[in-house]
C-alpha cells in the first residue's frame, strides 16, 4: 500500500427519524467517536500523535478528515489487513478493539454504519449490522531451528539471553542458561554466529516466539576471501608448467 497523508472517518446513523450531521448528533456519540478515532490512529505503538493531527469536519454525516499521517507505517499496514474479515488477530490490539466496538454498536443500532477511507474515496473498511470482523486463533508448533546472524548482546544476571541480529535488520531475543553461556570458550559478542534453538513457530506467518538456545554451532562463513586467494595461488603454481589446460585434461582422459 502506498502511504498517503489523509484518512476520512465517517459514522452514519438516524436519530428520531433524522440523519445525524454537524447540526444533529447526540453528545454521547460525538464523544465516543472522537475517542475511538483517536485510539485507532494512535494504536499501541503511538506512531500517530493526535495532538499533531488536524481534523476537518464534513456535513451530511459525522465525518472527520484526519491529516498528517504520512509516517504512520503501522496504521497503513493495519488498514491493509482490514480488507479481510478474519484480520483482527493480525492488527494492533487497540485498533482491533475499536473495530469490535463499532461492530457491536452497528449490530445494536439498525441505522449505524462506520467507514474509513482516503480522500480519493478508496474505502479501507466499512462496518454495518452484518459485518463479521473476527479474531482467528493462531496455531503455534514447537520447532528446532538453526539461526545465522550477528550477536549484538549477550548475558544478563537474572534472565540471560542472546540478542541475534539477522539478515534484514531484525533482532531475535533468545533465552539461554548461565551454564551454557559460561561454558563457551569463544567470545561470540559482535561476531557472526550460528545458533541452534528451540522455538514456537506460527504456522501461518512463520513468526518465532519463546526462543531458547541449545548450542552455539561451529560457524563457517560460506565464502572466505583469504582462503579463496590461497587456493588460487596454489592452483596457479600447480598448473604453471601446463601450456594448454584443455589438451592436458584430454590426455588424462585418454584422448588423442
Amino acid at each position: 500500500m502506498n502511504p498517503i497523508n489523509e484518512l476520512r472517518f465517517v459514522v452514519n446513523d438516524r436519530i428520531n427519524d433524522v440523519d445525524i450531521g454537524l447540526k444533529h448528533v447526540p453528545l454521547s456519540l460525538l464523544g465516543e467517536f472522537q475517542k475511538d478515532v483517536s485510539e485507532f490512529l494512535k494504536g499501541s505503538g503511538r506512531d500517530v500523535d493526535p495532538a499533531q493531527v488536524l481534523i476537518a469536519l464534513e456535513d451530511g454525516s459525522l465525518a472527520w478528515v484526519a491529516t498528517g499521517l504520512m509516517a504512520a507505517t503501522s496504521l497503513w499496514a493495519d488498514l491493509g489487513h482490514l480488507k479481510s474479515p478474519d484480520s483482527l488477530s493480525r492488527i494492533d490490539a487497540k485498533r482491533a478493539a475499536v473495530v469490535e466496538r463499532w461492530q457491536t454498536a452497528a449490530r445494536q443500532n439498525p441505522h449505524r454504519t462506520y467507514q474509513v477511507a482516503d480522500t480519493t474515496a478508496q474505502v479501507f473498511f466499512s462496518i454495518n449490522g452484518t459485518s463479521d470482523y473476527r479474531r482467528v486463533e493462531e496455531a503455534w508448533v514447537q520447532v528446532e531451528k538453526y539461526l545465522h546472524g550477528k550477536v549484538i548482546d549477550l548475558g544478563g544476571k537474572t534472565s540471560p539471553n542472546v540478542h541475534l541480529e539477522i539478515e534484514g535488520g531484525g533482532i531475535l531475543k533468545v533465552a539461554a542458561s548461565q551454564e551454557l553461556l559460561a561454558g563457551e570458550e569463544q567470545n561470540h559478542l559482535y561476531r557472526p554466529a550460528l545458533l541452534h534453538v528451540t522455538a514456537e513457530e506460527n504456522l501461518r506467518t512463520g513468526v518465532l516466539r519463546n526462543l531458547r538456545l541449545l548450542a552455539f554451532e561451529a560457524h563457517q562463513p560460506s565464502y572466505d576471501d583469504d582462503e579463496f586467494q590461497r587456493m588460487v595461488e596454489r592452483g596457479t603454481r600447480a598448473w604453471a608448467g601446463v601450456s594448454n589446460a584443455a589438451d592436458w585434461v584430454e590426455t588424462l582422459r585418454g584422448g588423442a
